[in-house]
């Protein structure tokens, strides 16, 4: 019997969020503390809808630990498989608050310290996604883990995800970048991401249909490309190109965090077997309401408030 809906493995941490907007880093001055990490993120939202998510990762025997495990738990997210890494403090990121993609610095430590004994089958068996991130894989022992847990989710038939969100601030090296996200991609996960990351991930600028040719070459049969104020575009193997306009916002208050309000909202609409253009609906209403919001979605967010004027 799957009891988790969506298994999240990869970075915990701490966001500061500068106080200041469309301030950079060396502008800011005051910052507030917030729940993050991209898996963290795509699990405390998928609870908030209704999901059981659980997350593998690791963090300090620190106060920044305690306050994570202490969020995730008030969150109903499952923190069992929180590895507390012995004499490596919690990792935090400072992260700019803008209406475009944020400046940011990441100060590494715990995060990337995942044990392979955590990912068993028999957690596997009781999930129906394995999810993560292009941040998670950068480093091992994290790496190793999430990606020899791929390999066995993949072979007990389980749907892969992954938000491929690339920076050569977090992973310089790019060729070893594109091997090892190609090996994930092998396993033919559900592929979120932005155009921002694909001119990262590529070192420059690709058409719609060149990204979408490299990937499906990979082994991907639904990639979703997100293009900010110019909406959405899914290719899918077996539906072609579904394209969706952007949800209009009149205040935007903080982009940290809208990509993974969007993918959570997205698998959630497919855990429901809902149709790939319902999914980019569902996905887009959940990142509008973050958009709208500084740290996590608010309190006031249920299923209700999710479905009222979809699209």
């Amino acid at each position: 019997m799957k009891t988790i809906d969506i298994l999240c493995i990869g970075e915990i941490l701490i966001d500061f969020i500068g106080h200041e907007k469309n301030a950079s880093i060396s502008e800011t001055k005051n910052y507030h503390r917030f729940l993050g990490g991209s898996p963290t993120n795509v699990a405390v939202n998928a609870a908030r809808l209704g999901l059981n998510s659980a997350i593998i990762a690791s963090c300090g025997k620190d106060g920044l630990g305690d306050f994570i495990v202490d969020k995730l738990k008030d969150n109903e997210v499952d923190t069992s498989y929180i590895h507390r890494a012995s004499g490596l403090p919690t990792s935090i990121i400072l992260v700019s608050k803008s209406i475009d993609t944020p400046d940011f610095t990441a100060y590494r430590e715990a995060d990337c310290v995942i044990p392979e004994e955590l990912v068993t089958d028999a957690l596997l068996d009781l999930s129906k996604i394995y999810h993560t991130t292009c941040f998670a894989l950068s480093k091992n022992p994290a790496r190793n883990t999430i990606l020899k847990g791929a390999q066995r989710a993949s072979q007990l038939g389980l749907q892969l995800s992954i938000d491929l969100n690339y920076s050569e601030k977090i992973w310089p090296d790019r060729k070893k970048a594109k091997e090892v996200i190609s090996e994930y991609l092998s396993y033919n996960p559900l592929l979120k991401l932005s155009i921002d990351d694909c001119y990262r991930y590529f070192d420059g600028h690709k058409s719609d249909q060149e990204i979408f040719d490299y990937f499906h070459a990979l082994g991907v049969s639904t990639i979703c490309l997100t293009r900010g104020k110019d909406g959405v575009t899914i290719s899918d193997l077996d539906k072609g190109l579904i394209h969706q306009d952007a949800i209009k916002i009149d205040d935007i208050k903080d982009v940290t965090g809208a990509g993974d309000a969007f993918w959570a909202g997205f698998l959630y609409a497919q855990i429901q077997s809902k149709s790939l253009r319902e999914s980019i609906s569902m996905a887009q209403k959940l990142a509008t309401i973050k958009l709208q919001n500084v740290g996590r979605l608010p309190d006031m967010v249920g299923l209700k408030n999710i479905f009222n004027d979809l699209v």
